[in-house]
């Protein structure tokens, strides 16, 4: 495809019937790509099966145009963009799940208990699993409610809880590198001082006991525990960053999708890569050889059913080369012609010790050939 072609489908693309836009995005902001959406968050759990440990996080998707939900996060490194609630799983940061944000809804009214929502939201139809979140979203009332799905939690917790009680809140005449436990039949919640006058607080419903590690630091398992498993959908904007086909775009729903290829490339190759384990060991640039893969897959069908070469010669020579090495090889004769002014010259395909001279040419490469070497 040349430059043109490619410029001119990205201006022409769209993922909405035009003549019901405007009725739709009355009660829907993301109805321009709401159905390609949908579709696409349908399938991702039905291939992959995350592990005991999932994270639930936002990710943002640079965006800098003019989008009605755009978001500003000075913590991310896009700092502008489009929010995504998401939910991978811990180790691979395979993408099960994910929402978009559009903002408050038509009537204006703030959400309650929001963080409550999204990880219900995004942990359904998951049993079995330990949920890893932020502060944002932790809570004790999230903990019952994931107990009851046979989902456990571990996260941060922000000190406004009210379910906090004082002894944890307060720093005055605790040591540093302490530990304070709370305990209820079902939630186990530490008080961790780092340094002086300062702690974090950390609820979790999946560990009963006040083990402390016997390291250094004296970190409780809980702390090590959310450490290991908080990282998911951030290293997801990691890879996702590294090899991206996204372009400079002035409209959302364009950078949407974008994004929606990025993230299914990724979980293509955590899907291969569990499949087939030893596939290219010890090579640091897996995901690289991947992607390479998985371009040609794409386009070689359609490469092989083209009847003509295109113009551009980079493309002619990919498209020749796809072409020749599909094609199985049939024996042919070549078609022989005399040299122009009848000169003849030593054959090129006899060994030096003949001194066979020959006036016919290959058709196709010019060589000399004597009668012997004519067919090949």
């Amino acid at each position: 495809m040349s430059l043109g072609t490619f410029q001119v489908l990205s201006r022409a693309i769209r993922f909405h019937d035009r003549e019901t836009r405007v009725a739709h995005c009355a009660h829907d902001k993301l109805a321009p790509i709401r159905e390609v959406w949908d579709k696409w968050v349908e399938r991702l759990p039905c291939v992959y099966n995350p592990g005991p440990e999932v994270t639930v996080d936002e990710r943002l998707v640079p965006f800098r145009g003019r989008c009605p939900f755009r978001q500003y996060i000075p913590s991310k490194p896009g700092k502008y963009g489009i929010k995504i609630w998401a939910a991978c799983d811990a180790r691979t940061s395979y993408a099960w799940n994910m929402q978009v944000y559009t903002g408050k809804s038509a009537s204006g009214v703030a959400e309650k208990n929001q963080g409550m929502r999204v990880v219900l939201d995004m942990t359904e139809g998951l049993r079995g699993h330990n949920i890893t979140c932020d502060n944002f979203f932790t809570s004790y009332d999230l903990g019952q409610e994931l107990l009851k799905n046979k989902l456990t939690m571990v996260g941060t917790v922000r000190k406004n809880k009210p379910e906090l009680p004082s002894a944890l809140l307060d720093t005055k005449d605790r040591a540093p590198l302490s530990s304070k436990f709370a305990f209820t039949e079902t939630t186990t919640t530490v008080s961790y001082c780092p340094k002086k006058r300062k702690n974090v607080i950390l609820m979790s419903t999946l560990h009963k006991k006040a083990a402390v590690s016997r390291r250094r630091n004296k970190k409780p398992d809980i702390i090590l525990d959310y450490n290991r498993n908080k990282g998911g959908v951030d290293n997801l904007d990691k890879v996702t960053g590294t090899y991206t086909c996204k372009r400079m775009t002035a409209r959302w729903p364009l950078a949407v999708f974008y994004n929606i290829l990025d993230v299914s490339a990724y979980n293509a190759f955590v899907v291969w890569t569990e499949i087939n384990p030893g596939w290219n060991n010890g090579k640091l640039y897996k995901r690289r050889l991947f992607l390479q893969e998985l371009g040609r897959a794409l386009v070689n069908p359609h490469i092989e059913q083209r009847q003509c070469v295109p113009r551009n010669p980079g493309s002619a020579n990919l498209v020749r080369e796809v072409q020749a090495a599909t094609t199985p090889a049939t024996p042919t004769k070549a078609k022989p012609e005399d040299a122009k002014g009848g000169k003849r010259k030593r054959c090129q395909s006899c060994p030096s010790n003949k001194d066979r001279k020959t006036s016919t040419t290959c058709h196709t490469c010019k060589r000399y050939i004597c009668g012997e070497h004519r067919t090949l």
